[in-house]
């Protein structure tokens, strides 16, 4: 229970509003690691809710250190793209309701001005994205002094978009802040680890994985296509005969468009979202799938990252990603609030390799399913195996080079030999 986490009532309350009921591992780790007043470093994949686990603390600071006096946001989330700044603005203001905290939110892609009037307001808790967060303090409109806890939400995203520098260079305008917490999917691979030295002081190392009772909410299969053409015939038969909502992953914007409209020709009504997207048009397909306007949404790894809806019956990777986690990341979009969820994999034979990677991952094989009329007519193939070369020296290479060259002039005279005219 959440009431164990030694939280405030009105906290407490607006939790159980949200429908949720027992805390998730990633919560029963952080929270109370982070109410110590600790630097957080935490590993959590996407689903786990890691958004309340560092919300919930967060707002049991400012409610147990109320401001000495008017200013700037005193909690600063940074966030890698604007989707996931809307929506953790949104669980924000959720689990402030029993409070008289204010929230904020600034991205890019927004009118300035509103961003303006946001920032003159009295907040508590601002959420942004870090390009526009950093042109407001070159502006002085923000004033980092103020911060008093910082927090860095898919960290190792931000890297990846290159976020890096401005990330840091708002870190050291934040210098007087009394506690720091870093989220990431992974903490693996050097980058993530010099940038969490960089800006945390001796922080506690949290990882949390999704407990077996999680993954056994996300029913996991794949079916076997033999070519592009077939591949798509199996997914037109899947979103027509078994789906209610479903996010559907692709490797490339030109993928994305020439699957949208093949979908759109064959009347299915569906949304899209891709990288440098405009805001508006993003909220807007976002908007149509959360409403059921449409009830496949198409999208890169890229534009997905931040996705939150509770409500996705199916997962389906049209191209495999291109690592294990990336398909744990992909997947944990369906089964969610304590909800069923699927996750189909349609796999071409230049895409084989991933497979046994996520089946060792993940610790669970991907069965291999058929539908009636649609079975593939080849054979699995099977994952390409790398020979080793062995160098070989002395007599032994003048005899295996002899040996090819008898074997080359062999084959040159069968393939000379004409063909037999016995009747």
């Amino acid at each position: 229970m959440f009431e164990q986490l030694e939280l405030d009532d009105s906290l407490c309350r607006a939790v159980a509003d949200m429908g949720y009921k027992q805390p998730t591992s990633i919560q029963k780790l952080t929270i109370p690691a982070a109410m110590e007043g600790n630097d957080i470093l935490a590993s959590a994949p996407t689903g786990t809710g890691k958004t309340a686990a560092f919300l919930l603390p967060a707002c049991q600071y400012l409610l147990d250190y109320p401001p000495q006096e008017e200013g700037n946001a005193r909690v600063l989330i940074l966030t890698p793209t604007r989707e996931l700044a809307l929506q953790i603005h949104q669980q924000a203001i959720e689990i402030t309701r029993h409070t008289d905290m204010t929230c904020g939110v600034i991205t890019g892609g927004i009118n300035y001005g509103t961003d303006h009037e946001t920032l003159s307001q009295e907040l508590d808790i601002l959420v942004a994205t870090p390009g526009r967060l950093f042109d407001h303090i070159e502006q002085e409109s923000f004033d980092c002094r103020g911060i008093e806890l910082l927090i860095l939400d898919e960290a190792d995203r931000m890297l990846d978009m290159g976020f890096s520098a401005v990330v840091n260079q708002i870190c050291a305008e934040a210098r007087w802040r009394k506690q720091t917490m870093l989220f990431s999917a992974t903490l693996e691979g050097g980058g993530i680890n010099r940038f969490a030295n960089d800006i945390l002081d001796e922080p506690v190392l949290l990882e949390a994985q999704p407990s077996r009772k999680e993954h056994a909410k996300i029913h996991q299969w794949l079916h076997l296509a033999d070519d592009i053409s077939h591949k798509y015939q199996l997914l037109k038969h899947i979103l027509l005969n078994q789906v209610e909502s479903a996010i559907v992953f692709v490797k490339t914007r030109e993928k994305l468009h020439q699957l949208t409209g093949w979908l759109q020709s064959d009347q299915i009504n569906c949304c899209w979202l891709q990288g440098e997207m405009p805001q508006d048009k993003r909220n807007a397909a976002m908007a149509k799938f959360r409403s059921g306007g449409a009830k496949v949404l198409i999208a890169t790894d890229v534009a997905a990252r931040g996705i939150d809806v509770e409500d996705i019956s199916h997962v389906i990777n049209y191209d495999m990603p291109r690592t294990a986690d990336v398909y744990v990341h992909r997947i944990g979009r369906t089964g969610r609030a304590g909800k069923k969820g699927i996750a189909i994999s349609l796999v071409e034979a230049h895409d084989i390799n991933i497979v046994p990677k996520i089946e060792r991952y993940t610790n669970q094989i991907l069965k291999r399913r058929v539908i009636d009329g649609l079975k593939p007519q080849h054979k699995e193939a099977k994952p390409a195996v790398k020979k080793k070369k062995v160098k070989l020296k002395g007599l032994a290479k003048k005899a295996a080079a002899k040996t090819a060259k008898k074997r080359a002039t062999k084959q040159k005279v069968k393939r000379t030999k004409k063909p037999s005219t016995q009747a």
